[in-house]
């Protein structure tokens, strides 16, 4: 199983709308997908599910049927991780459900961290929990891919998230702080990944048997999502940051200096426009706007937007499968 979490330091760039679709759409070109919703606001649950649906797995305080269900045992001190809960949401393709309540393993995540370069057995199997639930998620339903959807920060949850990504993915905005964003997130994976090396050395006899992610997270590329189109172009206020992008991008990410353009950047996935009217339809059917029917309120000019919105997304999914190793059973036509 291939692990790709898609990741900015920038909240409100589409990330959960990018992870929601591609899950989708990778579904739909043959793959067995996880979903992981890794963010404590739980909203790709929300896309995936109706409210009834998210009331009954959170709306239980003795056992919760979702990631944090999961992470339970472990934390309380009373077991390892549990057996997840899986939600089947549509052919070849599952959900890990989000909790609001993972923001409380931040303490014990961050506490854990130092202690494993002490060696301390416990701290690698909290370490590692997120991984190790994904891998037996992935067993129950024979998944080729795992996308992993984190929240817009830098702390030690997304940090434990990260280590059980492979490959990430950057969805940007054609704005300031999408930029502090690269800015901050590519620093900040290279410390992860230099220091979850160092742990990894110090990875305790006791537990040689214990399988534990290399904790890669390696840079598949940039999304810019969200820009307003005028005649075929990004207005001009967009215009100016997407000129900075690549150059953004080379600096903090890739240690590079070459200054070059959006569409020209081989770092770049590819540019995604807005849909606009489109989504809040998406949202109620919860469904990709690819998958929108005139039943679910799609009239007239909107149908060929919901076919443009289904090559662009076919086109993404290929690129960032071939950027990440994932074969396709499926030819893309």
């Amino acid at each position: 199983m291939r692990t790709i979490a898609f990741f900015n330091n920038k909240g409100g760039v589409g990330k959960t709308t990018l992870v929601h679709h591609l899950a989708w759409m990778y579904a739909e070109l043959g793959l067995s997908v996880v979903a992981a919703d890794l963010d404590p606001q739980a909203n790709l649950t929300s896309m995936f599910l109706s409210e009834e649906r998210v009331h009954h797995l959170l709306d239980s305080d003795v056992s919760r049927e979702t990631i944090q269900g999961a992470l339970l045992p472990l934390l309380d001190g009373t077991g390892d991780i549990s057996a997840p809960h899986i939600e089947h949401v549509g052919d070849g393709l599952a959900l890990l459900p989000g909790d609001l309540a993972l923001a409380r393993a931040e303490g014990e995540l961050s506490a854990q961290w130092s202690a494993c370069m002490e060696g301390s057995p416990r701290a690698f199997r909290v370490i590692s929990a997120f991984w190790r639930i994904l891998e037996r998620a992935a067993t129950d339903v024979n998944a080729d891919l795992a996308l992993i959807d984190v929240g817009p920060n830098l702390g030690a949850l997304n940090r434990a998230a990260m280590v059980a990504a492979e490959k990430v993915v950057i969805p940007l905005a054609p704005d300031l702080y999408s930029l502090q964003g690269l800015r901050n997130l590519g620093p900040t994976l290279k410390e992860w990944r230099r220091d979850w090396r160092d742990r990894l050395n110090r990875q305790p006899k006791t537990l040689q048997d214990l399988a534990l992610p290399k904790g890669e997270m390696l840079p598949a590329g940039y999304v810019v999502l969200q820009h307003a189109i005028r005649l075929d172009r990004p207005t001009q206020a967009y215009a100016t940051w997407m000129e900075r992008i690549p150059l953004e991008y080379r600096r903090h990410i890739v240690n590079g200096q070459e200054a070059i353009e959006v569409a020209n950047d081989p770092h770049c996935l590819t540019t995604l426009k807005h849909y606009r009217s489109l989504m809040p339809l998406a949202q109620e059917a919860r469904k990709p706007i690819f998958n929108l029917r005139p039943a679910d309120g799609v009239r007239g000019g909107h149908m060929q937007a919901v076919k443009s919105c289904r090559e662009d997304f076919r086109i993404l999914a290929c690129q960032i499968a071939e950027r990440c190793d994932v074969p396709l059973p499926v030819v893309p036509s």
